[in-house]
């Protein structure tokens, strides 16, 4: 918890201090209410007239009590200030943090507890930081200011006192001791919830299409009763708390009295009047001890959780990105060349590797395929390029430049990327096709159409609105094969050096396929295109194939070469097309 007070600005440090004093003044003033109290208590059982005196005893109460009020309604508001920004501040931390992760870190955490640690977490450290933070300097300094105004009272009342904090310290302690191993586990939960839902509502269709609805409820309900059962033992062992302050609260004035009644029965009578003064003062001083404890409870109540949820927080703060810009200082020597050497890669924490000895360079203007069974590292490889995942061996050389000297927003800059499963954001037609692009690189409304018209993507002139047409989050309202091909245009948008295309046309039909293919061998003649298909009608023509096979190359060559020596991609290719096809395609 203390590491993430490093996210308090110093504004907030300075209210922070602003609000101590207020608070003390607050406690200061409630503690000077009891010595009024007993001097009316006085004045009401001497002779004559004590009026007026009462009144004005009574008049400078009531002042003190308006100054409290007054001074705890500051140290509140200043304490709200200082957990919202403390709230926005974490969680613009986190999300910067998460967007500079890698794929691999992302899936370490998994996207359910990524969203439950930016949001859930967050909210619970805000909520302690917000309701607790007067709390924590008002109990110690009330207990401290009244203990020592009642300390040299009367022993018999002072070690009631001391006898009662004990009882409520030991139980804080058994309640803490039991309660945060369960909050962690809520927040697990909360996570394994969220995953559950959140792939329930993706997938509803499939869900539907199966008739799996059934499956799907026990799955969440499973998961849902385990987190109900731990938040149901929590409360319980928490709701212990209020009937034993209930207990102390009403004890403690009883033990004060019963204890006062036999010191009084045993005094003359000109001290009795002293002694019933001076305990229903003490009286006052004790509840305020015991009160400064129960606040402390209602933290120790918030405690665990938020405890458990910053830690979840600085795990995700506290972790070192795999992949880092470079120094950036190498100038690119030969543009839209890219060149693998002798290059390896594994998972992390992975045995086995996924690529062995890759090398192969690909020219300037050049398309160079890929093409092999599934799981033998196609979309691995060229995930190497972007940077997605470093190369565990060997070196990955983009326009002459090791890709781990650029810095990452250089190389996003040179490299334009087609992921496997395109992604649309919530927006316009013109806005995904820009996407990420600068104000001073934004394309124009021409350049956006000629990547919409290269990418075969027309079917946005019959949309409502055309560029402005809406889209949805993830591309919704539209079908995969138009979602893949605005994918496509926003790379072409980029104008890069370099255009990868992770099985980019799965989605499209064959005549699409193909103009698509002409249409950016035509605008883009110098753009480097590397492409991994399963189709062979899409590849055929390419400058290069490259064939894996268990993550190493066993092929590389043009079509026709690959036909006469090539055992695994005639395999591939017989497995598509007849050999009359072949030769006609």
């Amino acid at each position: 918890m203390i590491k993430l007070l490093k996210y308090l600005k110093a504004k907030d440090w300075l209210l922070f201090l602003v609000s101590i004093v207020f608070i003390v003044g607050n406690v200061w003033l409630e503690l000077e209410i009891p010595d009024y109290m007993q001097k009316i208590t006085a004045y009401l059982q001497t002779t004559g007239d004590h009026i007026s005196d009462i009144l004005r005893s009574g008049g400078v109460m009531l002042l003190l009590a308006i100054g409290s009020m007054i001074c705890s309604v500051i140290a509140n508001l200043f304490s709200s200030i200082i957990a919202a920004d403390l709230g926005r501040n974490i969680r613009s931390g986190v999300y910067n943090k998460v967007i500079g992760f890698s794929t691999a870190e992302i899936r370490g955490f998994s996207t359910a507890s990524l969203i439950t640690r930016s949001t859930n977490d967050v909210t619970q450290v805000q909520s302690l930081i917000a309701m607790g933070l007067a709390i924590m300097i008002k109990a110690p300094t009330m207990a401290i200011m009244a203990l020592t105004k009642i300390v040299v009272a009367n022993f018999e009342w002072t070690m009631a006192t001391v006898l009662t904090v004990v009882m409520i310290v030991v139980a804080i302690t058994v309640i803490m001791a039991v309660s945060i191993p369960k909050f962690k586990k809520i927040q697990l939960l909360t996570d394994e919830l969220n995953k559950v839902t959140r792939e329930g509502l993706t997938g509803t269709r499939v869900v539907r299409a199966f008739n799996a609805e059934d499956f799907q409820e026990n799955k969440f309900e499973n998961v849902n009763t385990k987190m109900t059962n731990t938040h149901l033992f929590t409360s319980k062992f928490m709701s212990l708390l209020d009937p034993m302050m209930t207990l102390v609260m009403s004890g403690l004035p009883l033990a004060i009295y019963t204890i006062g009644a036999l010191i009084i029965a045993k005094a003359n009578m000109m001290d009795k009047i002293t002694i019933f003064g001076q305990m229903i003062t003490f009286s006052s001083y004790a509840i305020q001890v015991v009160m400064s404890f129960v606040l402390l409870v209602f933290i120790f109540i918030m405690l665990p959780r938020a405890e458990v949820s910053a830690r979840r927080i600085n795990e995700i703060l506290g972790k070192t990105p795999t992949i880092v810009d470079g120094d950036g200082n190498s100038e690119p020597i030969k543009r839209g060349e890219v060149q693998f050497v002798n290059v390896g890669f594994r998972y992390p924490d992975a045995e086995e590797y996924v690529l062995h000895d890759i090398s192969f360079k690909a020219e300037r203007g050049q398309t160079i395929a890929f093409i092999g069974s599934t799981g033998s590292g196609k979309s691995t490889l060229i995930n190497l390029v972007p940077r997605l995942y470093d190369a565990t061996e060997g070196q990955v050389i983009v326009d002459g430049v090791d890709v781990k000297d650029y810095k990452l927003e250089d190389l996003n800059n040179i490299v334009g990327y087609i992921s496997q499963k395109p992604f649309l954001f919530s927006g316009t037609v013109k806005s995904n096709v820009s996407f990420g692009l600068k104000d001073d690189k934004k394309p124009s409304d021409e350049d956006i159409v000629d990547a919409i018209d290269i990418s075969q993507s027309k079917f946005v002139y019959d949309l409502d609105g055309e560029l402005n047409a809406r889209i949805d989050q993830g591309g919704k309202n539209v079908s995969g094969g138009q979602k893949q091909r605005l994918s496509i245009a926003r790379a072409l948008a980029r104008k890069p050096e370099i255009l990868i295309f992770d099985d980019s046309f799965s989605a499209l039909d064959y005549k699409t396929d193909k103009l698509l293919r002409q249409a950016i061998k035509e605008k883009s003649a110098d753009t480097t295109c590397l492409i991994v298909a399963q189709r062979i009608g899409t590849i055929k023509n390419a400058d290069k194939i490259i064939v894996l096979d268990s993550g190493k190359i066993v092929g590389e060559g043009t079509h026709d070469e690959l036909m006469e020596n090539c055992e695994v991609y005639q395999e591939i290719a017989l497995s598509q097309l007849s050999k009359e096809e072949l030769q006609d395609a």
